[in-house]
């Protein structure tokens, strides 16, 4: 259902999608729980009676992977109407093809215990989050919709209305006009309130679903270093790219060039020694920017000034070559570890290298600082802003390989400007 974002949240809550979506999810959970529950009783109860004899542990293993399945129907619905992604949990494998070796690694593996336990404990709480739910819309929307029903008592019930209080000789019913408009206002206030209530039900589903039904916490942890060494690899795969393209376009052509003017001088210097001297001459200002490209080249690898003097000194040779004025603020009782020293001079080198080219700045600011186990980088500066994280170079770059660290990078750079970026990295002595 679209409703216009300009109404407050709390007037358009009862009547958005996303509602609704919970709504589904509860009634659509009630049945099916009451179903794991029956499946996951007769599993457990019937492998765990034959465990006596071998028949006990393939029924064991059907259940579990009976209630595997039931993880990917229930990861499916959160999905789609919670829009809850959980990731599906490792696969039990076994060493073998073989049943056996497959029934082995159910009954190991933790994930179908966790799907299991999900079964028994879902049903208490979708049978509990259904009678709210069902008790709260339908008493909220009917003493919103009392004057349009009201009619109903006098002339099926035989009283004048709701009653709200009887002893068998005297009643109280909601019938006049003001207790009328009392019970919709009251009606309108569980209206409101009970989108609220549903999402609090919802989320306590969405703990679940994820705890129980997704990957455990070490398996998630070992997707994640996979994937941040894979932006390792990546990385120093793109690093060595770059240098040897600026070694061959720079460096390396600029020292072809100067050994064929030094080979013309020589053959010259004997019958034309002034047009000699001038490609000497010429040649020695080629060895200068030789030199300074190889300086920069080195300084973009590892700055000798870092390794020797530490971040304050290297950030402020990087920001005295920024195009704005930028003030460098270091304050760190001691030097990290290397690797994450140099990571910090190349973030805030990088960030910098934004402000000279995009951000049309007119001064900048650098604050380095550590909290607790963190070391905390943040860059300002006063530009025109609009800064996104896209693509697979600049910012988004730069968070993927902070993030292969347990590095954070965060972007506040609304359109207008100022731009902040600030980052977090472990402190490792």
């Amino acid at each position: 259902m679209a409703v216009s974002s300009s109404l407050p949240a709390g007037v358009r809550a009862p009547f958005e999608g996303r509602t609704w979506r919970a709504v589904g999810y509860v009634l659509t959970g009630f049945p099916l729980s009451i179903a794991f529950f029956v499946l996951a009783v007769t599993f457990l109860s019937t492998g765990a009676g034959l465990l006596v004899t071998f028949l006990g542990i393939p029924v064991l293993a059907a259940g579990l992977a009976a209630c595997r399945g039931i993880g990917v129907l229930e990861r499916t619905r959160a999905r789609t109407l919670l829009d809850l992604h959980v990731r599906a949990p490792e696969p039990a494998r076994g060493r073998t093809n073989s049943p056996m070796a497959w029934m082995v690694a159910t009954l190991k593996s933790g994930a179908s215990w966790r799907h299991l336990l999900y079964c028994l404990l879902h049903f208490p709480w979708a049978v509990f989050t259904f009678v709210m739910t069902v008790t709260l819309w339908s008493v909220s929307w009917s003493l919103v919709t009392y004057p349009l029903w009201k009619w109903v008592f006098p002339v099926y019930l035989g009283q004048d209305g709701i009653q709200l209080f009887g002893d068998g000789t005297h009643g109280v019913y909601v019938d006049n006009p003001f207790e009328v408009g009392v019970t919709v206002a009251v009606g309108l206030g569980l209206v409101f309130l009970s989108p609220w209530v549903l999402r609090g039900l919802v989320a306590v589903d969405g703990v679940m679903v994820s705890t129980l039904l997704g990957p455990s916490l070490l398996a998630s942890r070992v997707t994640e270093l996979e994937s941040d060494r894979g932006v390792v690899v990546d990385t120093a795969a793109a690093d060595l790219r770059r240098i040897e393209r600026e070694l061959h376009d720079g460096a390396q052509a600029r020292l072809t060039s100067l050994a064929m003017d030094l080979g013309l001088a020589k053959d010259r210097i004997v019958d034309d020694p002034l047009t000699a001297a001038a490609m000497v001459d010429e040649a020695h200002g080629e060895v200068k920017l030789a030199l300074q490209e190889l300086r920069d080249l080195a300084r973009g690898i590892h700055p000798a000034v870092l390794t020797d003097r530490g971040l304050d000194a290297a950030l402020s040779a990087v920001a005295a070559r920024c195009a704005v004025p930028v003030t460098v603020d270091v304050d760190l009782p001691a030097r990290p570890a290397a690797a994450i020293e140099g990571l910090a001079y190349f973030t805030v080198s990088e960030l910098l290298q934004n402000v000279s080219r995009h951000a049309r700045a007119k001064r900048a600011w650098v604050d380095v600082w550590r909290t607790d186990d963190r070391l905390m980088l943040q860059v300002r500066d006063d530009g025109v802003g609009g800064a996104v994280p896209a693509g697979e170079r600049g910012l988004a770059g730069l968070m993927e390989r902070l993030d292969a660290v347990d590095g954070v990078l965060a972007v506040d750079s609304p359109a207008g400007g100022p731009t902040t970026v600030t980052a977090e990295l472990p402190w490792r002595d």
